[in-house]
């Protein structure tokens, strides 16, 4: 359904996007992951057709971006991540403008947004400034849906409403995948990747792995561990200050950490073991206190940490 080859963006002096390659399959939930930054609303807005790249080419349905850009318009869907709707207009008003702009009405396709909108249709005669974010969010992907596109392009949805509202917008894009539309999804949350078919980790503007959320799990090519103590951020500065220990950050009540040259298959459990011995008797012969370090399963987050650890290396090398 969509193909990105080799797209570049640049704004004055920032590297938005760089070569950046990827294809995205019809009826696919595409998630783009990544921190504010990475170029992931740069990516949309090109995909879109609302700016031009640099270099490189996409089609969306065998249509140029370039090209074809009214094609495009008529048959994509977007939900941008900043709210932008009219919010001294109605729930009901807005939905009808954007029915109206692509000469349709909310009756003919209600079927598609009928999940949705009917949670916010008691209250269509409330101005969209009243609304709650969940509400608005609501609104705004029925907007994006009423005419029927074919893909679905949406911008960091979840980005400031409530955990509930936020488990009810996927499970609606899971429904709205098995009507055909495909849909790519942008996102710094790195629990919403799992919620993807396959998944693209991006920082700084390039690309670092594309695979199912599973897929970069089971590739990643070092073992995790988690360490906890009293004094958690005296622990991570020596945890780093460690030769052995290659990346460390804080996830919770754990800190996360890698060893050099520590590899899943290669290294014995024995091996593993002594080593974890030998760092907590370190830690605490430097005054720590009830020191925990243990083997754990890595997580999206714990792989997106160290290859960005890697492209941090190679942008300053």
């Amino acid at each position: 359904m969509i193909t990105v080859n080799n797209i570049s963006k640049k704004y004055k002096s920032v590297q938005a996007l760089q070569d950046i390659s990827f294809s995205v399959e019809k009826g696919e939930i595409f998630g783009l992951i990544g921190p504010d930054g990475a170029g992931k609303t740069t990516l949309f807005r090109i995909l879109t057709t609302l700016i031009l790249a640099d270099s490189g080419t996409a089609t969306l349905n065998g249509w140029d971006i370039v090209q074809d850009y009214s094609k495009i318009r008529e048959n994509v869907g977007y939900m941008p991540g900043k709210f932008s709707l009219y919010l001294n207009m109605t729930i009901e008003e807005n939905l009808d403008f954007f029915a109206t702009l692509f000469h349709t009405t909310i009756a003919e396709n209600y079927d598609l947004i009928k999940d949705i909108y009917s949670q916010i249709e008691p209250f269509k005669n409330r101005r969209v400034g009243k609304l709650s974010g969940g509400m608005k969010q609501k609104l705004a992907l029925s907007c994006a849906l009423i005419h029927r596109p074919i893909v679905l392009f949406l911008d960091e949805p979840t980005t400031g409403i409530d955990p509930v509202s936020r488990k009810e917008l996927w499970a609606m894009l899971r429904k709205l995948k098995d009507e055909g539309i495909t849909i790519i999804v942008s996102t710094p949350y790195m629990d919403e990747a799992m919620l993807c078919d396959r998944i693209a980790l991006m920082q700084k503007g390039r690309i670092m792995t594309i695979d199912t959320p599973q897929g970069i799990i089971e590739k990643f090519p070092q073992k995790v561990f988690a360490a906890k103590a009293d004094n958690m951020s005296r622990l991570l500065d020596d945890l780093r200050r460690f030769e052995s220990v290659k990346t460390c950050h804080t996830f919770g009540e754990f800190h996360h950490f890698t060893i050099n040259n520590e590899q899943p298959e290669r290294s014995g459990a024995r091996r593993s073991q002594l080593r974890i011995k030998s760092l907590v008797e370190m830690l605490e012969k430097s005054g720590h206190r009830n020191v925990i370090i243990k083997e754990i399963e890595p997580t999206i987050e714990d792989c997106f940490m160290v290859l960005t650890s890697s492209i941090e290396n190679f942008l300053n090398s």
